[in-house]
């Protein structure tokens, strides 16, 4: 391999697709604080003045849909009737099912709530083990956030996007090629101000050494970003799964996170197989590492179990795999026990990334089976 060009992005917490996700989560939230043992897989679709939410939800618990929902969106910070997009002012409608008996009656025996392939994925770019251009644009997004909150820049609104190009040589970033930032903002300021101020409240104090003089900065391409949020956008739970995960360095099972219980295994087996995926890194058994886990619906033991090092491994691949068997429970009951999936705090998930997280509530972000692997490998 030469040189290449990989490029992420990232959204903000007010991004259509992420509210919808943010809701979904903070609906599972409310139902786990009464109800650790409930089934929910729960579905929001949000647009100009309407707020949908949809799925199958069986607990011993009440959630007050509307008002977990205005109570998010008003946390997001649609506020104000001026931004086109109220909490107040939306309508709510629901749509909720029982889960199906038939799914229940697998998952009730400790099987998987459905079948599929889940991965995760780690590397030594960064001290968080995650691909640096997802890792960036990220950090990127919340820092938008954070002024917009802040009030350092008045004219800023919820809706965003953020974008990193990273030259690579090899497995090694090199430099960033070019930034990409589109940030919702009142009518009342001009582009040029814009571009100054993300310049150097976003752009130059996350990216920092890595920008040069080659390094090229898109803001608001357009050169207008006024019209955004639910009404400029149509937003729908799971549609970011490519910025939920690694900005697609690794590969994807296909399923979203938001709004499902642990039972579902596109979530935890995705949160297990980061889990190891980054202890392996960690343990300096491989510089990159991508694993793969894969599930029939009802069984209790993955039926397939792989790993990838792109050639950076220094154990046989085999016994690897084999090791991973002894260590990990890859069961559902055993995934969720370990990485405590029957607490809520999923709503701070669902928006700047399920992995890479400095938080003791990312359970699987955890490195606490390094010395079992070496002792092992």
């Amino acid at each position: 391999m030469s040189n290449y060009f990989f490029t992420s992005e990232s959204v903000t917490e007010g991004h259509p697709d992420k509210i919808a996700d943010q809701i979904s989560d903070a609906i599972l939230d409310n139902l786990l604080e009464q109800d650790p043992n409930c089934r929910v897989a729960c579905e929001t679709l949000i647009n100009t003045g309407l707020v949908l939410i949809a799925g199958e939800i069986t607990t011993k618990g009440y959630a007050d849909l509307p008002q977990i929902a205005r109570e998010t969106i008003k946390k997001i910070g649609y506020d104000d009737a001026t931004f086109g997009f109220d909490h107040k002012a939306c309508s709510i409608l629901t749509a909720i099912d029982g889960q199906s008996g038939d799914i229940a009656m697998g998952v009730d025996n400790g099987g998987a709530g459905d079948q599929g392939m889940m991965f995760g994925f780690a590397c030594n770019e960064t001290p968080e083990l995650m691909p640096l251009p997802i890792s960036l644009a990220h950090k990127m997004a919340m820092q938008l956030a954070k002024i917009r909150k802040d009030k350092i820049l008045s004219y800023l609104r919820p809706d965003g996007k953020t974008q990193v190009t990273i030259e690579y040589d090899k497995f090694t970033p090199v430099r960033i090629d070019a930034v990409v930032v589109a940030a919702q903002h009142s009518d009342t300021v001009q582009q040029k101000q814009i571009r100054e101020d993300i310049i150097k409240n976003v752009i130059n104090p996350i990216c920092g050494d890595l920008l040069d003089e080659k390094s090229i900065f898109h803001i608001n391409p357009t050169g207008k970003f006024v019209h955004g949020g639910p009404p400029g956008d149509c937003g729908l739970t799971g549609r970011k799964i490519i910025v939920d995960t690694y900005g697609g360095m690794g590969k994807h099972g296909g399923g979203c996170f938001s709004g499902k219980d642990s039972t579902k295994v596109d979530r935890t087996g995705a949160y297990m197989a980061r889990y190891v995926a980054k202890n392996i890194v960690a343990s300096g058994l491989a510089d990159r590492c991508e694993v793969q886990i894969a599930y029939a619906i009802g069984v209790v033991d993955p039926i397939s179990i792989n790993i990838n090092t792109f050639g950076t491994g220094k154990v046989e691949k085999e016994k690897v795999v084999k090791a991973l068997r002894d260590i990990f429970d890859f069961t559902p009951r055993g995934m969720i026990e370990k990485l405590d999936l029957k607490r809520p705090r999923f709503i701070k998930t669902a928006a700047y990334g399920h992995f890479g997280r400095e938080d003791d509530d990312f359970t699987w972000e955890k490195t606490d089976k390094v010395e079992e692997l070496k002792r092992l490998l």
